[in-house]
Order: structure tokens, then C-alpha cells, then sequence
């Protein structure tokens, strides 16, 4: 009995066995071993460049005893790397720009080991994108074609090419982790690829390649507590990219829609009391006289959920999809109004400078001696990268070692004195020649207030 048992069950085994072989057919030689990125490779890496820089650094030279006629300071060079992306046939090159910030000198080294002295064509610190320039005296550089970066799925497996720690060019391989996460303090942004191929200092600027050989990102930070890479890397999406080369290339620079809307988040409360499905979107607080979103419709209490064919569910999404938008396009914005969903076109404006900045460095003996302060409007607010705007005195300036600097710095807020709201620079100044004995400062959504005697 216990024989027969064994027999039929090796019976089972080899018809399972040969209904799996069926299903998924064994490899029958060594090229069916064969998988690799080898030709891709080939065709995109000659795009991507490696960026080595130098900036002369001032140090003070502190000696205790200096001799006669010795100069008081001196300087050295620092050097630093990165990586870049050919972009036009004409040596049109993208990067970050804390790859080139303050370099002096900037030199490109293709992927054929020839050497360039690069010119640095405009550069958008608040996107960390920068473009420089090599002259191959009519020669057509290779490059990448860009990418429709929201055609991205997470699951897509890319390339990441670049030159870490300074070894030349590097290629690794990985997945989309996220098409759409949100880091802070990174760029304005704050709107990111995410992909597990290895990342590591030196591939800032470097490539990130969808399988089709065209860019879809900009490598731009890590996320380690290392300083290598632990899987999480960053790449500014293409359609950034795409913006800061035609503003780039005619000396502009990116000018974020102005919507003419408040807004904030909808929280787990605010969905409820909305009667919305889940917590997303943002709902609109006020509507500003004659801006675009008075123009199109959108009134208090609306919830703007989409953006042309995107989702929208947090400030960072509609930052990003608003810099990719040009001034002067109409979109269709999707509320929620009523229960319902409704599509409202809203004409795109640029943020208007009104009231005008007054722009005013205030000195004396107070509190905020040394800061240069502005009347916070529209223009502003974009240029700060603040989402919405109301009246206010921003701080864009901090004279250094002056009395201000020790406890406010650019894009604080002046939320009041003595208790009372300060709405203008003019109003600030009556105040401050008032005395001061209380101020509150806005920052990252904080109200912290100090006692002065």
C-alpha cells in the first residue's frame, strides 16, 4: 500500500512538473541566459558628460605673531565634480546648478575622454537646474531627445549614468519608486522621480534614462544617512528640465502661474465636513478680486482636485504642474463644488507686483536692524516660492554679524509688533519708530513672537 502510494505520488510530481514546463518553457541554450542594457548604453552614454570645476575660495590667514608686510588673507581653490547632459546637438549641456554655483572655471569631459571649457549659460537656483555651453566649432554633439516625464509609471525600470565619487562614467539600473514624491529643501519644486538605481555623489546632473533612450530626469539628491546610496534617489522630472531650457536659452527664467486663488490642504476633518471621499485636493480659501480664478468661476469652499489630465492632491503637485504651464495658456481646472465635480477653464496670469515692493533696508537701534524687508505680493510670493499670497512685509535680506541675523533670515514673514498686525513695509517703519516691544515672525507656517525691553 505505502508503495503504491509513493508511486502515484511521483506519478503527480512529473505531470505537474511537465504542466509547468509547458506554461513557462525552460532556457534551451546560453543566449537565452543572455539579457542586458549593453546597446542602450552604447547609444545614450556619449550624451552624458562628466563636470569638474574650480572656485577660488578668500581664507583669512590667522597667525599670532604676522610678519611685517605679510597681506592679511589668502586664497585657495576648491575643486568639485558632477555631471551633465547633453541636451542639443549644438552643446547645449543640463545640470545642477549647485554643481556650477560660484565655479570660476568649468571644464566638460565627454564620454570620449575629449575636454571642453563650458560657459555657463543661465542657471535656476530655485529648480537647481543650470545650463552651460561647449563650442565644438560646428560639430553636432550627441544628446538625449526629453521625455514626457508624467508618462512615467512607477514599476519602470531605468537607467542612472553619471560620474560618482569621480570615477568616470558610471551606469547603474533600477526601478521608478514614485513618480510623484514630495521632499522638502531640496528645489522649489519639491517634486521628484523617485528610483532605487544607485545615486552616489558625482551624479548630480547625470542622467536618468527610460528604456526608449530618451531623459526623463535630472539626478539630483539622495536620501542617506550614510552620504552613499541606500536605494533612495531624486531626479527632477523632464518636464521641468524642458521649462528651464526655453526660458533658459532666452536669458528668462521660470514664472510660475498665478492662480489668484488661497488655498490649503484637505485634512482627514476638512474631507468629512465636505462630504469628500477621501482626504486630497486643496481647498480654496479666498478668491482674489479680478485674478484668474475669479475670472474662470472658482468660488470659496471649492476643492481643486485635477489639472488638465493630472491628479491633484497637495500643495507640491499643484507647484509642480503650475511650473510646467506657461503664462497666458488656459487650462481646465476639476473642483469639487457641491458634491459634484465640475471643470472650470481658468486663464493662466503672471503674478502681478501689487502693492510695489518698497524694497527698504531698515537700520537703527531695533530689533531688525540690518534686514531689507518688501511689501509681499503675487510677484513675491512666486519669486519666494510660496504657493499663496496676502499682505505682509517679507524679509528677503540679512546683513551678516548685523542684530537681525541673530534671530530672522530671508523669507521670514513680519506678522506683527507690539501686537498688531503689520501689513506694509510703511506700516513696519511707523512701528519700528514707535519703539518695539513685541514681534512675531512668520516661518514654514509658524508664528514664533519675542519680547524686547
Amino acid at each position: 500500500m505505502l508503495r503504491r502510494m509513493i508511486v502515484a505520488a511521483l506519478v503527480m510530481a512529473a505531470c505537474l512538473v511537465a504542466v509547468a514546463a509547458d506554461a513557462q518553457p525552460l532556457p534551451s541554450s546560453r543566449s537565452d541566459l543572455q539579457f542586458s542594457f549593453s546597446s542602450l548604453v552604447k547609444r545614450v552614454s556619449p550624451a552624458v558628460v562628466n563636470i569638474y570645476t574650480a572656485t577660488t575660495m578668500r581664507v583669512q590667514r590667522r597667525l599670532p605673531f604676522p610678519f611685517p608686510g605679510m597681506p592679511p588673507g589668502g586664497s585657495r581653490v576648491q575643486n568639485s565634480l558632477g555631471s551633465g547632459v547633453l541636451v542639443k546637438a549644438d552643446g547645449l549641456i543640463v545640470t545642477n546648478a549647485h554643481v556650477v554655483r560660484g565655479a570660476d572655471q568649468i571644464r566638460v569631459v565627454l564620454s570620449d575622454r575629449r575636454e571642453f571649457e563650458a560657459k555657463l549659460v543661465t542657471q535656476d537656483d530655485r529648480y537647481d537646474l543650470a545650463l552651460l555651453r561647449i563650442d565644438g566649432e560646428g560639430e553636432k554633439f550627441p544628446f538625449l531627445e526629453l521625455r514626457d516625464s508624467d508618462s512615467i509609471e512607477v514599476g519602470d525600470i531605468v537607467l542612472a549614468i553619471g560620474n560618482p565619487f569621480g570615477l568616470s562614467q558610471t551606469v547603474t539600473g533600477g526601478i521608478v519608486s514614485a513618480v510623484a514624491r514630495s521632499t522638502g529643501g531640496v528645489n522649489d519644486s519639491t517634486f521628484f522621480i523617485q528610483t532605487d538605481a544607485a545615486i552616489n555623489p558625482g551624479n548630480s546632473g547625470g542622467a536618468l534614462v527610460s528604456l526608449d533612450g530618451r531623459l526623463i530626469g535630472i539626478n539630483t539628491a539622495i536620501y542617506s544617512q550614510t552620504g552613499g546610496s541606500v536605494g533612495i534617489g531624486f531626479a527632477t522630472p523632464s518636464n521641468i528640465v524642458a521649462r528651464v531650457i526655453a526660458t533658459g536659452e532666452k536669458g528668462g527664467r521660470i514664472v510660475r502661474p498665478w492662480l489668484g486663488i488661497s488655498m490649503q490642504p484637505v485634512t482627514p476633518d476638512l474631507a468629512a465636513g465636505l462630504n469628500l471621499p477621501r482626504p486630497a485636493g486643496l481647498v480654496v480659501k479666498d478668491v482674489f478680486p479680478n485674478g484668474p480664478g475669479a475670472r474662470a468661476g472658482l468660488k470659496r469652499n471649492d476643492v481643486i482636485v485635477g489639472l488638465r489630465d493630472q491628479t491633484i492632491d497637495d500643495v507640491p503637485s499643484l507647484r509642480f504642474r503650475l511650473a510646467t504651464l506657461s503664462v497666458g495658456e488656459t487650462v481646465p481646472v476639476h473642483i469639487i463644488r457641491g458634491g459634484k465635480e465640475i471643470t472650470l477653464q481658468v486663464p493662466l496670469a503672471a503674478p502681478p507686483e501689487d502693492p510695489p515692493r518698497d524694497r527698504s533696508v531698515l537700520d537703527g537701534r531695533q530689533p531688525l536692524s540690518g534686514a531689507t524687508v518688501v511689501n509681499l505680493s503675487p510677484a513675491v510670493a512666486e519669486e519666494m516660492g510660496l504657493i499663496e499670497w496676502r499682505p505682509g512685509v517679507a524679509v528677503v535680506e540679512v546683513r551678516p554679524g548685523s542684530y537681525a541675523a541673530r534671530f530672522i533670515r530671508p523669507g521670514d514673514m513680519v506678522i506683527a509688533v507690539n501686537g498688531e498686525e503689520v501689513k506694509s513695509v510703511a506700516e513696519l517703519k511707523r512701528r519700528i519708530d514707535a519703539g518695539i516691544q513685541s514681534l512675531s515672525i512668520g516661518r514654514e507656517g509658524m508664528v514664533s513672537t519675542m519680547q524686547f525691553r
